[in-house]
């Protein structure tokens, strides 16, 4: 009965996934901002309550939102190129069942499509982590940038294409293990949830599975992350290469390079919820029946 269920369900078009993160972006933004910045400090003093408390008293709730074109131009380039990329290949390998593939297959798929992801989004991740920094710095120290697009020009006439890819490397070896714990975890619980006859292909479902593959991603990406936004936000100069950025963080002990996990889990709990509930709402209804 799964069978012929999944064989009549709508499959997902390629740019689903980046407006279904776009949308979860924009409500979880605040979170996000507040992770970045906890990740950027080196004391490590100051909590996520308390920081969010400065920023607001300090300048309002709308710096709450500052990168958010950035953090959008982000998931329409990071999340379109993976979600496509794992959506179309899932498609091509298994046909009419590919949710029923491998998870070895959904895993492989998963961490090619989230290189090339974290690979093309990387100018507006970088741009994002700055937008949101530049809250927390001193008024002369501030890049300003207007939006998203301003913000990728101006890196490009200051300080040159190749810097538009800084923090490359570690921005796509946290987009593969993000991408393989979040969708190849994702299709993978939420088929053993549907296979134990407790549970339909329904809200309750996906919810179940987004939080499930929301912690595993967390805890996968979480060393990484830290270190991607570190790298993202250094001025020109200030680590020679990844083994100084490394060492700089190990300082802080074991646990530096899990800094921000709580505000992680809670900004990308929701924010891999709110993804898959937009992404399955597409599918059901905008979707495209297989081809007989």
């Amino acid at each position: 009965m799964l069978a012929n269920a999944t064989a009549e369900k709508r499959l997902s078009r390629w740019y689903f996934g980046g407006l279904a993160s776009s949308g979860a972006a924009i409500v979880t933004h605040p979170l996000d901002l507040i992770k970045v910045h906890l990740q950027t400090q080196q004391d490590g003093k100051v909590k996520a309550v308390r920081l969010a408390i400065n920023i607001v008293k300090q300048q309002g709730i709308s710096a709450l939102y500052s990168g958010l074109t950035a953090s959008l131009l982000r998931q329409l380039t990071y999340s379109t190129a993976r979600f496509g990329i794992y959506e179309v290949s899932k498609q091509y390998v298994g046909g009419t069942k590919a949710d029923n593939i491998p998870f070895y297959q959904k895993a492989f798929i998963a961490g090619m499509s989230g290189a090339v992801g974290g690979l093309v989004g990387t100018p507006g991740d970088m741009i994002n982590v700055r937008m949101q920094n530049d809250v927390k710095v001193p008024a002369a120290q501030r890049r300003n940038y207007k939006h998203a697009i301003d913000g990728v020009i101006r890196v490009y006439r200051e300080e040159g294409f190749r810097r538009l890819f800084s923090g490359a490397s570690t921005a796509t070896g946290r987009a593969v293990l993000m991408t393989i714990g979040q969708l190849s975890f994702y299709d993978q619980i939420k088929i053993i949830l549907l296979n134990t006859g407790h549970f339909e292909d329904n809200l309750l479902t996906h919810f179940a599975a987004s939080l499930s593959a929301g912690a595993i991603a967390t805890t996968m990406t979480q060393p990484l992350d830290v270190l991607k936004t570190r790298a993202m936000n250094a001025k020109p100069g200030e680590f020679k290469n990844m083994l100084h950025l490394v060492t700089y963080t190990a300082k802080l002990g074991p646990l530096g390079f899990f800094k921000g996990y709580v505000p992680a889990f809670i900004r990308l709990a929701p924010q891999t919820i709110l993804t898959f509930v937009f992404l399955e709402q597409l599918r059901k209804h905008f979707g495209y029946f297989p081809a007989k």
